[in-house]
């Protein structure tokens, strides 16, 4: 038989969280924890279906006028306009002015690949794949394989998580975007930094901003937390917000997987800053060539339940009240696995688990450490040492802070 066509294909490695969930899963331990995936779990360690969104499926399913007719290339038009609402908030002088537009997704990720895809061709130049691309160090790490994969030859780190006081290195990161080539793209996180929970303050990104403008750097947003940070939707809007009042034109990739629950719905939407209808209209033209020959139309089910949602003033507070629910409870635990390691007496200091906001914490574990909680203490998470707090629960807290406390007294 001859040898098959594939045979030099490399196998490539897995996606580092998803094996760690396998892994998980094929763990027989009783006292296991999964503190890797990126997914909200109630106390019970279960997902947890939105009664809103339960609610609004109920009533699409109940729509006899509704068809599975193709969606517009771009995506529901009334999803469209209420995510990027939500992004920009109802004042928004972008949207008074008419010059925002928008693209529903495939996920954050799907937004920000279409976004990416545009930058590359039409941005600073044609198919100028030179353009330096900025992102945080560290960062999620689908961020670097999308805009390589895009076709961007040029992917830089800029200075985020000072390990030594763990929070925000300002000045490293101020101090790289002045050194930034004019035009340099910069992948911002809108809230609830992924992988580190440190975000700048409102003093801080007004800094940024400055030095972006004056050294005319693309703000490229990435929210996939909008409400599920602070359980405000305006708080965790606020960078945003102020960039687009700043008159920045920008990009704002938007997920609904955590603040809607909806993960395997793949809801997104890329919303379009510029300075007129004009080219905003022109940019829209572009990108729906690129979605034509990406998934070519998105799907419904997921834009339907957001669109239902935040087009009814009922259905909308109901949402809020959800994504409520979750943040505090992503609070909570953060409260209580500091109070529980800081009785415990463990070395360090451990005050930035409360002062870092959203669904991840950035424990400062070491790989070692890691290595040690995961196969002595079956305590599953990344080994960057980043924690999910929905992981964490009434009933494991007190194990895995022991763990912790262990873990940092027995390996250096």
């Amino acid at each position: 038989m001859a040898a098959s066509i594939f045979t030099a294909v490399p196998r490539a490695p897995p996606v580092a969280v998803f094996k760690l969930t396998a892994d998980f899963r094929e763990d027989g331990d009783a006292r296991k924890v999964n503190l890797g995936v990126g997914a909200y779990r109630t106390d019970e360690g279960q997902p947890w279906v939105l009664p809103v969104v339960k609610k609004v499926e109920q009533m699409i399913a109940n729509d006899h006028s509704l068809n599975h007719e193709y969606l517009p290339i771009l995506g529901l038009p009334e999803f469209r306009a209420n995510a990027s609402r939500i992004a920009l908030g109802d004042n928004s002088p972008a949207i008074k002015e008419n010059r925002i537009g928008s693209v529903q997704s495939l996920g954050g990720t799907g937004a920000l690949r279409i976004g990416a895809e545009f930058l590359r061709r039409w941005y600073n130049g044609n198919n100028n794949t030179a353009t330096p691309v900025y992102i945080s160090a560290p960062s999620w790490e689908n961020h670097n394989s999308v805009f390589v994969d895009a076709g961007f030859k040029d992917i830089r780190t800029y200075h985020y998580w000072d390990a030594a006081k763990r929070g925000l290195d300002l000045q490293g990161l101020l101090d790289d975007m002045e050194k930034a080539p004019e035009f340099s793209i910069f992948i911002l996180h809108a809230c609830a930094h992924n992988p580190t929970g440190t975000d700048p303050t409102p003093d801080q990104w007004k800094q940024i901003a400055a030095v972006m403008k004056r050294r005319f750097l693309f703000p490229f947003f990435d929210s996939a937390y909008q409400g599920f940070a602070s359980g405000s939707l305006d708080k965790d809007a606020w960078a945003v917000r102020y960039f687009v009042s700043e008159g920045f034109e920008l990009f704002c990739a938007q997920s609904f997987s955590k603040n809607f629950g909806l993960y395997n719905e793949r809801v997104g939407n890329l919303t379009v800053v510029g300075k007129d209808t004009d080219n905003v209209q022109r940019v829209l033209s572009q990108m729906e060539k690129i979605v034509r020959t990406t998934w070519s139309n998105p799907p419904s089910q997921g834009a339907r339940i957001v669109a239902t949602t935040l087009s009814s003033p009922q259905l909308f507070a109901e949402w809020k009240d959800n994504v409520k629910t979750m943040a505090d409870r992503v609070l909570l635990m953060r409260s209580e696995l500091r109070s529980r390691l800081e009785s415990l007496g463990t070395p360090g200091t451990w005050n930035h688990i409360t002062e870092q906001i959203g669904m991840f914490s950035f424990t400062g574990l070491n790989p070692k450490q890691v290595e040690y909680m995961i196969k002595e203490k079956h305590i599953y998470l990344m080994a960057s040492g980043r924690i999910n707090m929905c992981g964490l629960t009434t009933k494991n807290l007190d194990y895995v802070a022991k763990s912790i406390h262990e873990a940092v007294t027995k390996i250096q």
